[in-house]
């Protein structure tokens, strides 16, 4: 995550599917994504896609034994820091282990 660090701006606006609303801020990102590390299993980027000042990062991985596949979406300021990182996973189910270990993690509700 320290190699992570200086690529996202320091206002960078975190959107995740385990959360109601958006996290401000580059601690939050880092920690949110640390987090999710520590939650996924065999995660693997698949696919890439870059237009402009937006990257679209394809993965899968399982969470509890559950296979899951989803996106990460990233602008990019003028500076090529990102400055909205947006996640997207899917199957429901998938997705709902996810929240579940991401509240129980960070303590926090994932309204």
């Amino acid at each position: 995550m320290e190699l992570i660090k200086p690529l996202f701006a320091e206002n960078i606006v975190f959107y995740s599917p385990a959360f109601w609303k958006p996290k401000e801020g580059r601690d939050i990102a880092l920690i949110i994504l640390t987090t999710v590390e520590s939650i996924f299993e065999n995660f693997t980027y698949t696919k890439h896609w870059v237009d402009g000042d937006e990257i679209i990062l394809e993965f899968s991985a399982e969470v509890d034994g559950k296979n899951v596949k989803g996106i990460d979406r990233i602008t990019l300021n003028k500076n090529g820091e990102a400055i909205e990182f947006e996640v997207m996973v899917r199957p429901l189910n998938g997705l709902m282990a996810l929240a579940q270990k991401m509240g129980e993690k960070l303590g926090l509700s994932t309204s």
